[in-house]
């Protein structure tokens, strides 16, 4: 059997075919969406936890474990149904309401899965704000936003000892009883345990009953990425709907079990409106990664990984980048990855193409035929499922076509096609910013996203869209050419491997392109000879780690020699992007905008030099 045989067998099992249609209208824009309608959609979250734990009560559905020696600690459908219940019935009792939500601080755990899905099931938003804002933040300014917007009822800390200082910062904002998974400190809060030992109360089920789709399931916050975080409303529908469109373009989610191991985080959507709901929603079982892709963490994630192996692998591009040097490191991680996987999901940021074509090659070489490689794209305020790349696109970038439900309008914007929403799947805007609200949709309910896609094929819809930057990333050059930001990020990153982790283009209004540079510190290391022990400033500014930028440089203009599409000066930053300054996000996604403003005095650098090819290394003075 050919290569292509087995691809196309394979994708015929998995996905369904993709069909769309693309409405040209006079004035410009295009219509796509889906000659699929979208098929029946539960009323609320807690309906699939109802059904499986109905069906199968001992059913594994979390595991988690903080240390790769240890067994995984498990629960089944019916013991989460039971525990949920106990929570839902704790919270009524103590008035918690849209007004008055849940909101939790920690790190995913079957613990606070169990507080989420309470809330949820007792008509009551959840609010999982990311962790870095308690224990990573130095100011707590984002927490303290967070708590003064939402008015919380309650508040969930896995552990009341570790989040004790972000407790302390953010106590005069909040009037919420704080309930602790350890270390409780009964007077100022109260211990989980004592929560969820509460007897299930008559209100619960009349609760449940009152659900309707339209009730608010929890508030996300954004990530930051694209300005100042927001209070995303979310409700039942769009978390509903967003799943019963994944299962329609993956049919095989309700034809086999699925098994996934995932790190993502629950504060944002992909890890838990697309990757946790999913596992709840065909009950299949998730285990709780602890790891992370990130210096020091990603072991856990390996030790995991040889653990159980996943049907479906998801991560971000430095998750991949990562795996790819353990898996040509580990054969028998390799065998059992390959053979198990049926196939690889990668979203929040671009797949730069040589992450791709190891990730292929390396699958080749062990059993003889390529993983599937697909991604998706959607946004917070979209639950996140908008499209979906179901087929093989022979390349990083297609995010795939509108997913049934979802409309995609694609509305001209200078060079470039601006690309809006509109579904069953889309907020009804921000929590407390009528005019944040207003602003985010235009004249005919379609989202602002504030993306730029292009088509794979003009003639074929079906073929897919390519991701073609954010509209407010763009700039142009003193010479009027336009710099596309995306795309350019992921070829750098690409001809720097594996010395550039992220790259920051800069140039506005200027005669070219220069890039700030986010160093992979381990990777640099190893290239300069250095010891463990020397500085990072000194690792950075070593002539070999010099020499190895400057013919990645120069590649990338071998590659694209016009002025939009390579640099000719770059600055390696010594201090990594800051959670505070809002540089980037706990999945790793660098915000460009931030960096900008938070580093003038390193662009300024790049400015000034009086060289014509210059690589530097600077940090923020």
């Amino acid at each position: 059997m050919q290569l292509a045989d087995v691809r196309d067998r394979d994708v015929a099992e998995l996905f369904a075919k993709p069909s769309v249609v693309a409405e040209h209208r006079t004035d410009g824009s295009i219509v796509v969406r889906s000659t699929v309608p979208l098929g029946p959609v539960e009323r609320a979250v807690g309906v699939w936890l109802e059904r499986w734990a109905s069906e199968m009560p001992d059913k594994m559905f979390l595991a988690e474990r903080t240390d790769a020696k240890a067994a995984w600690s498990t629960i089944s459908y019916g013991d989460t149904r039971r525990r949920v219940r106990a929570a839902a019935s704790w919270m009524l009792a103590e008035g918690l309401s849209v007004e008055r939500p849940l909101a939790i601080l920690s790190d995913n755990a079957i613990e606070h899965a169990i507080f989420a899905l309470g809330a949820m099931h007792a008509g009551i938003p959840v609010a999982t704000i990311s962790s870095a804002y308690s224990l990573v933040s130095k100011d707590y300014e984002k927490l303290r936003a967070a708590a003064v917007l939402l008015d919380p009822g309650a508040i969930y800390v896995a552990d009341a000892a570790s989040f004790a200082p972000a407790l302390a910062a953010i106590k005069s904002s909040h009037r919420a009883v704080v309930i602790a998974g350890a270390n409780a400190d009964k007077s100022e809060g109260i211990p989980a345990s004592e929560v969820l030992a509460t007897t299930e109360s008559e209100t619960v089920a009349r609760a449940f009953a009152a659900i309707t789709p339209d009730t608010i399931a929890k508030f996300l916050f954004t990530s930051g990425s694209t300005g100042t975080p927001k209070a995303v409303v979310n409700t039942h529908r769009m978390l509903t709907a967003s799943q019963t469109a994944r299962a329609q373009v993956w049919p095989f989610l309700e034809r086999s079990d699925l098994v996934v191991l995932d790190w993502l985080p629950w504060s944002h959507t992909f890890g838990a409106n697309h990757n946790f709901n999913m596992v709840l929603r065909n009950g299949g079982t998730l285990y709780i990664d602890q790891g992370k892709p990130a210096p020091g963490l990603f072991t856990t994630s390996l030790d995991n990984l040889r653990s159980v192996i996943p049907t479906v692998y998801f991560n971000v591009p430095r998750g991949f980048d990562m795996l790819l040097g353990a898996l040509r490191d580990d054969k028998a991680l390799r065998e059992r990855f390959f053979a198990n996987v049926r196939f690889a999901f990668y979203a929040a940021a671009a797949l730069p193409q040589n992450l791709w074509d190891a990730m292929e090659d390396l699958s080749i070489k062990t059993t003889g035929h390529a993983i599937p490689m697909v991604s998706a794209w959607g946004s917070t305020e979209t639950a996140p499922l908008a499209t979906d790349c179901h087929f093989l696109a022979g390349r990083p970038g297609n995010i795939g076509v509108p997913v049934p439900g979802t409309e995609l309008k694609l509305v001209p914007s200078g060079q470039k096609l601006e690309v809006r929403v509109r579904g069953a799947n889309v907020t009804p805007g921000y929590w407390k910013a009528s005019e944040l609200t207003a602003a985010a949709f235009d004249a005919e309910g379609y989202y602002r996203i504030g993306d730029a896609v292009r088509f794979a094929d003009g003639e074929r819809p079906e073929g897919g869209l390519f991701f073609d930057g954010r509209i407010s990333e763009d700039f142009k050059l003193s010479s009027g050419t336009w710099v596309t930001v995306g795309m350019l990020r992921v070829a750098a990153v690409a001809a720097l491997a594996p010395l550039a982790q992220d790259i920051v283009i800069a140039g506005h209004d200027e005669d070219e392109v220069r890039f700030l540079i986010f160093p992979n510190v381990a990777a640099s290391r190893a290239v300069s000879g250095l010891p463990d022990t020397a500085a990072v400033s000194d690792v950075l500014a070593h002539v070999n780690v010099r020499e190895a930028i400057a013919r990645g440089l120069a590649g990338l203009k071998a590659q694209n020699s016009g002025s939009a599409g390579h640099a000719t000066r770059a600055l390696l930053l010594v201090e990594p992007p800051s959670i505070d300054g809002g540089e980037i996000t706990d999945k790793g996604y660098i915000n460009q905008r931030a960096v900008l403003t938070r580093r003038a005095d390193a662009l300024a650098k790049l400015r000034n030099d009086a060289s014509t090819e210059w690589i530097g290394c600077g940090s923020i003075t």
